[in-house]
C-alpha cells in the first residue's frame, strides 16, 4: 500500500467515525429520556461497582455479593426517604411558594434603582442604558422562574427513573463479566489486545472522575449550605445542593453557584456587605475545592484543554440534560486516550 492510499484510507476511517458519531448523537437526542434513564443507571452501577469487588473479594458469589449490597443500600434508601427526602421536599416546596414574592420584592428594588439615579437631567443615552438593563433582569427574573417550575412539573418523569433505574442497575452489574467477555469476541484479534489497554485505560478514567466528582459535589455542597446557614441566608440547603451539582461544570460552575445565594441574600437584607461575605466564602469554599480537594479526590489530572471541555459540557448537556453534563468530561478524556494511541500507530495494520 502506498503512502498516498494509506492517508486515502484513514482519511475515509476518520470520516466514518464522524458520520457514526452524528448518527448515535441524533438517535440519543430522539430517545433522550430512555438514555437519560440508561445514562442514570450506568452512573449508579459505575459507583457501585468497586463495593460489589470488595463484597466478591471477601469470597462472596456476585449475587449473593449484589443481594447483600442491594439489602445495605434499601437501608440507606429507607433513611433517606424518611428523613431527608421530607426535609428537602418542604424547603422545595417553600421556594415554589415564596418566589413569586421575591421576584415582586426584586423588580420593586430595580424600580426604586432606577428611580433614585434617573433624573430629568439625565442624557437620554444614559437613561436608554437603565431602561434596557432593568428589561433584561425581570427578563432574567421570569426565565429563572419558569425553568423552576418546568423542573418541577418533570418530577413524574424522574420518579419514573428512580424506579426503573435500580432494575436496570442490578442486571449491568450481575452480568457485566458476561458483558466484557462478549465485547472481547467482537474485538478483532490483530488490535485485541491493544483495545484492551484501552479499555482499562478509559474505564480507569471514567471510574476515578465519576467517584471523585462525587466526593468533590458532596463537599462543595456541605461547606457551601453551612456557610449559607451562618450567614443566615434563605434555603442555604437547596442553595449548597444546587453549589455542589454547578461544581461539575468546569470553570463556570462557581459563577453559576453564587449567583442564586447572592439573589436571596440581597433580597433579605439589602446592603452591600453580605453581598461581599457571600461572595468571599464562596471563593474561600472554591479555592479550597480547587487547589485541595480536587488534588487529593483526583490523583490524575485529565490534562484537557479548558476550551474543549466547556464546549463538551455544552453539546453533552444539550443533547443529554444533566447526565450529558456529568459524563462530558470522561467522555472527553476517553476520546483523548483514543486520539493517542491512534496518534502512536497502536491500531495500524502491519504491512
Amino acid at each position: 500500500m502506498t503512502h498516498s492510499q494509506h492517508n486515502q484510507s484513514t482519511t475515509v476511517k476518520v470520516i466514518l467515525v464522524l458520520i457514526g458519531m452524528v448518527i448515535v448523537f441524533a438517535g440519543g437526542y430522539a430517545i433522550r429520556h430512555t438514555v437519560t434513564c440508561f445514562l442514570s443507571s450506568f452512573v449508579i452501577a459505575y459507583l457501585l461497582d468497586p463495593l460489589l469487588v470488595a463484597l466478591e473479594k471477601r469470597c462472596l458469589k456476585r449475587y449473593t455479593a449484589l443481594l447483600l449490597l442491594y439489602l445495605l443500600l434499601s437501608v440507606v434508601s429507607i433513611f433517606v426517604a424518611i428523613y431527608l427526602v421530607p426535609f428537602i421536599a418542604a424547603r422545595w416546596e417553600s421556594l415554589l411558594l415564596n418566589l413569586p414574592a421575591y421576584f415582586r420584592k426584586s423588580q420593586e428594588l430595580v424600580a426604586g434603582f432606577k428611580e433614585g439615579i434617573n433624573s430629568p437631567d439625565s442624557s437620554p443615552q444614559w437613561n436608554w442604558l437603565i431602561e434596557t438593563a432593568s428589561k433584561n433582569i425581570e427578563a432574567i427574573s421570569a426565565k429563572v422562574g419558569s425553568g423552576i417550575y418546568s423542573a418541577a412539573s418533570s418530577a413524574a418523569f424522574n420518579l419514573f427513573n428512580l424506579v426503573l433505574s435500580p432494575i436496570l442497575v442490578f442486571f449491568m452489574l450481575y452480568y457485566k463479566h458476561d458483558a466484557i467477555n462478549t465485547i472481547k469476541v467482537w474485538l478483532p484479534v490483530k488490535h485485541r489486545e491493544h483495545l484492551l489497554e484501552v479499555g482499562r485505560e478509559v474505564n480507569a478514567s471514567i471510574g476515578g472522575y465519576l467517584r471523585g466528582q462525587l466526593i468533590v459535589s458532596f463537599i462543595v455542597a456541605v461547606f457551601s449550605a453551612g456557610a449559607l446557614y451562618l450567614l443566615d441566608v434563605d434555603y442555604a440547603l437547596l442553595n449548597g445542593i444546587f453549589a455542589g451539582l454547578a461544581s461539575i461544570l468546569p470553570f463556570i460552575g462557581v459563577i453559576l453557584a453564587t449567583v442564586p445565594p447572592l439573589f436571596f441574600a440581597y433580597l433579605k437584607f439589602q446592603n452591600g456587605l453580605i453581598l461581599l461575605k457571600v461572595t468571599g466564602a464562596f471563593a474561600l469554599i472554591y479555592f479550597l475545592e480547587g487547589y485541595l480537594v480536587k488534588p487529593l479526590v483526583f490523583k490524575e489530572s485529565m490534562n484537557l484543554n479548558p476550551l474543549m471541555s466547556i464546549i463538551v459540557v455544552m453539546v453533552c448537556g444539550e443533547l443529554m440534560g444533566f447526565w450529558g453534563i456529568l459524563l462530558a468530561i470522561p467522555l472527553a478524556a476517553a476520546l483523548k486516550i483514543l486520539s493517542i494511541h491512534w496518534r502512536r500507530g497502536d491500531f495500524r495494520v502491519a504491512e
